[in-house]
């Protein structure tokens, strides 16, 4: 079970959604609005993400992590709400 990071956590503050470990294989977080609603499930369970990457390996490796992910990401990341922004505002 993927452990949901104090970085994630404060993220999903900001957006005023809910995270919770994913119950959907291979993914790592189910998303909630505030009334409990599913929104969408998000990140590959199999890679590491930006708070992971700190953790592990510090804020060099992480940063260099985190500016490659958002240019393989690019078009993923540009529509508000969708699996991709998700991913893109909690998990980088």
């Amino acid at each position: 079970m993927y452990k949901i990071l104090p970085y994630t956590k404060r993220k999903a503050r900001q957006l005023n959604v809910v995270v919770r470990p994913s119950t959907r294989k291979g993914k790592k977080l189910d998303i909630y609005d505030r009334k409990g609603n599913y929104l969408t499930s998000v990140g590959a369970r199999g890679y590491l993400d930006y708070p992971n990457y700190l953790r592990l390996f510090g804020s060099q490796v992480a940063n260099k992590r985190r500016r490659l992910y958002k240019i393989r990401h690019a078009k993923d990341r540009i529509v508000r709400n969708s699996p991709g922004w998700f991913a893109n505002n909690l998990l980088w």
